[in-house]
């Protein structure tokens, strides 16, 4: 197929640390001086990242080709599917939406189409780039699916690519994980695992031990590595399954609180992500209304369905809540993108891209009325943020299919190239924008939260990270752990012996 050496990881289940040590070989191969890029054929997640020319990928794809130090494409995510409804979804092929199908469809109808824009994308990577990981999605060992699958091992066969399978030993019953996705392979898929990985370790190695020798005996196949589990690893989340780690609870040690609401159809929630290498901050995801208490700051994050998370946020009391925070705290509420639409006036679908439902009231905390529309806007943007009698130059990315016009009294948020973006109070207690990513602006967030501390009667803290540089090295931390704990060598031996078989393709 092309020059490049490839390695595909894949996985027992979701979360079970694919986009992780894939990230982590990508920064590996990347130190080593090989040209390396990232690929996932078909991601599932509502988490994206965009292009340098406005097109939009999975998050995970675009931040391991961060830590390979090279500019992502859509061809290393040419699938992307983005649940917005019960068994429906939006699929976006190369950065664009192609169209909104139900999952038989897309099995049915989609199979074929998906499998010449993946060849094509695989083809065009081993012929750019001198190292190709791979990663997987789900488990390989899905055999309802597998007839017509578009991400695993049928991947692995165009590419020719060994694979290292990954078990999440923190979920308990690794072993019987591991062994069973083996015993399910087909015979031939079976022979191109090379490996396996156990992820998320904690405590004595030596206690695994005897678990390690008899899994090599009954099944013939390495443990190549015990990768422990590390903390405060500030590398995005790939989707919501990652939410399940947080607390709905305070952490009465810090002195800012943080809530994020967290409905079904959350997206794009990695803008959090800065906050939580905050020193002073406690972040949490809130379901319900009594979770919510006094937050200093409430975060009405991304949605993929903005209406049905919208109908959401009123039956479960939310919005009441919401109302009651502004009305009589302090507390300071932020809209991003379709949280930004919920606080307006209204959401009309006349297009029915989202829903049936054509119209519903927003909690008209802000002057905008929103319009669904059928064209996505993807593109990176830059701009001028006024807020508490300064001028911030931040930057961000923008993914929505709505526009938000102004209503009277609109006092907008963002300043753009003669066009203004966002929304805010005059008393700047609520404001929304469309911009991703605003607040890994490291010089307004530490003036946002330092405004917070200000009200609360505390000093400033200006010793504040960088999250960026924080960024970077995590990804050289994360390398350097799995170099430490993986037989990285014998995977590349693995690797160029592959390279020397006859490819499938």
């Amino acid at each position: 197929m092309g020059k490049a050496l490839p390695i595909m990881f894949q996985g027992t289940h979701s979360d079970a640390g694919k986009s992780v040590i894939t990230t982590a070989f990508c920064r590996i191969f990347a130190q080593s001086g090989w040209k390396t890029a990232p690929f996932k054929s078909q991601n599932m997640s509502l988490n994206s990242y965009v292009t340098i020319d406005g097109k939009e990928i999975g998050r995970a794809q675009g931040i391991q080709a961060e830590a390979a130090g090279i500019v992502a494409t859509t061809d290393m995510n040419p699938i992307l599917i983005k649940p917005s409804r019960e068994n429906e979804s939006q699929i976006v092929v190369h950065g664009r939406p192609y169209a909104n199908m139900k999952a038989s469809a897309y099995r049915t109808e989609f199979f074929h189409i998906g499998l010449q824009v993946i060849e094509h994308s695989l083809k065009a990577l081993m012929s750019q780039y001198e190292r190709l990981v791979i990663e997987g999605a789900g488990s390989p060992a899905e055999i309802n699916l597998n007839d017509r699958e578009l991400v695993n091992m049928r991947v692995a066969r165009m590419a020719n690519a060994p694979v290292v399978l990954i078990g999440d030993i923190e979920r308990g019953g690794v072993f019987a994980s591991l062994v069973g996705t083996l015993q399910l392979l087909d015979e031939e898929d079976r022979k191109r695992v090379i490996g396996v990985i156990i992820n998320k370790f904690r405590g004595d190695r030596s206690l695994l031990q005897p678990g390690l020798d008899w899994f090599e005996q009954y099944t013939g196949v390495p443990v190549l590595g015990v990768v422990p589990y590390m903390r405060d690893l500030y590398i995005d989340a790939e989707d919501s399954v990652a939410l399940a780690q947080f607390s709905a609870k305070k952490d009465q040690e810090k002195a800012i609180d943080i809530a994020v609401i967290q409905y079904p159809r959350i997206s794009n929630f990695t803008d959090i992500d800065p906050f939580f290498a905050e020193p002073d901050c406690s972040v949490r995801f809130v379901t319900k209304a009594d979770e919510i208490g006094q937050p200093d700051v409430l975060i009405l994050p991304g949605s993929k369905n903005t209406i049905e998370d919208l109908l959401y946020v009123k039956e479960s009391g939310i919005a009441v809540e919401i109302k009651r925070l502004y009305e009589q705290t302090e507390t300071t509420i932020i809209g991003i993108c379709g949280g930004y639409q919920m606080l307006g006036e209204r959401v009309r679908d006349p297009f029915c891209v989202e829903t049936t439902i054509g119209y519903i009231e927003g909690l008209q905390l802000l002057p905008i009325d929103t319009t669904l529309e059928q064209e996505k806007t993807t593109v990176l943007s830059e701009g001028m943020l006024t807020f508490a009698g300064e001028r911030f130059q931040v930057t961000g990315y923008e993914i929505h299919m709505g526009r938000s016009a102004r209503c009277e009294g609109h006092v907008p948020l963002i300043q753009i190239n003669g066009r203004t973006d966002g929304c805010k109070t005059e008393d700047e207690r609520i404001f929304g924008t469309y911009f991703h990513d605003l607040f890994h602006n490291d010089t307004f967030r530490r003036h946002l939260l330092n405004e917070i501390r200000r009200k609360k009667g505390l000093e400033p803290l200006y010793d504040r990270p960088s999250y960026r540089t924080l960024r970077e090295q995590a990804f050289d931390r994360l390398a350097d752990c799995v170099k430490q704990h993986v037989q990285v060598e014998m995977i590349e031996r693995k690797m160029m012996e592959f390279q020397r078989r006859k490819t499938n393709v």
